[in-house]
């Protein structure tokens, strides 16, 4: 049994201030689904980890990355027939990031239903997943939803991050139609406020609603019961992907069973250590830093 189970695509990172002059880059992998996994198992959390990667070097350093923190990979599969998807990020104003993703026919953008274990799923406290899976192919989309089905059949709670990506959709239409019935099987629903109009027709029938709010904040509505917390004063390295932090903190601490309240500060403060680093994940706490 494990506390949670994910699944998604990790992608190879390379950034600088201006990649065309620039000499020197940072290489990282990264991933929605990958921070959350990381950010859980730091905390003392059973993670099983559910994709496909590639055979190259970006595949071989993903499957070191989350050995190394602990996470179950024996569901992970290796496509030799694929390359790892890569996106190029740099600096040009500030803290604004501009990025190029190549990831058509990537590894990750092969998972497959049929790569998808009933058992694990079956087994797990929570399955989460974030709408940008979905978005990656006809393939990812079937995966993902027979792993939500064959978690709500079970009895699994169901966490969804929205994460609207507008570059992976054909359309906004599309993107509409697709989040909105990922979202309408949630259990625990994440948003940040802009996508909130997204998957409006589906927010009536939650239990439970998380939406982030960036420096003003966080709120959960639970049970028809709202409740707020503001962000945590701290010096941004890099404010990207921070989402899959918020979602690592606040899933920990409903495990924890801890008060709505609770799950938000956790949910904040793990945010907070992820932009105060380069990395997404590299930054993010154990369960001995926590604030108090």
């Amino acid at each position: 049994m494990t506390d949670v189970f994910t699944l998604g695509e990790v992608l190879g990172v390379v950034s600088a201030e201006r990649i065309r002059h620039d000499s020197t880059v940072r290489l990282d992998v990264e991933g929605a689904e990958m921070t959350v996994a990381i950010g859980l198992a730091r905390l003392g959390h059973s993670v099983t980890f559910l994709g496909r990667v590639s055979d190259d070097e970006i595949g071989v350093r993903t499957l070191t990355v989350l050995r190394g923190e602990g996470i179950d990979v024996g569901n992970i599969r290796m496509d030799e027939t694929a390359s790892s998807g890569i996106v190029l990020r740099q600096r040009r104003i500030g803290r604004v990031a501009h990025a190029v993703h190549y990831r058509q026919g990537s590894a990750g953008s092969r998972l497959s239903t049929g790569d998808v274990p009933a058992e694990g799923i079956q087994s797990a406290r929570i399955l989460h997943v974030t709408g940008i899976t979905p978005a990656l192919s006809g393939f990812t989309w079937s995966a993902v939803h027979h792993a939500v089905k064959l978690a709500k059949d079970a009895g699994v709670t169901i966490s969804v991050d929205v994460n609207h990506r507008a570059y992976l959709w054909e359309s906004a239409e599309e993107a509409r139609e697709g989040l909105t019935e990922l979202a309408a099987s949630a259990d625990i629903l994440f948003a940040n406020q802009d996508e909130l109009s997204l998957v409006e027709s589906a927010l009536g029938a939650l239990r439970e609603l998380v939406v982030t709010r960036g420096s003003k904040g966080a709120s959960a509505t639970v049970d028809g019961f709202r409740y707020d917390t503001q962000a945590a004063p701290v010096t941004v390295v890099d404010p990207t992907e921070v989402g899959g932090a918020f979602v690592a903190g606040y899933l920990s601490a409903h495990l924890d069973n801890l008060h709505p309240s609770d799950r938000l500060k956790r949910g904040i403060a793990l945010a907070a250590f992820s932009v105060a680093s380069p990395s997404t994940w590299q930054g993010l706490p154990t369960r001995g830093e926590l604030p108090p």
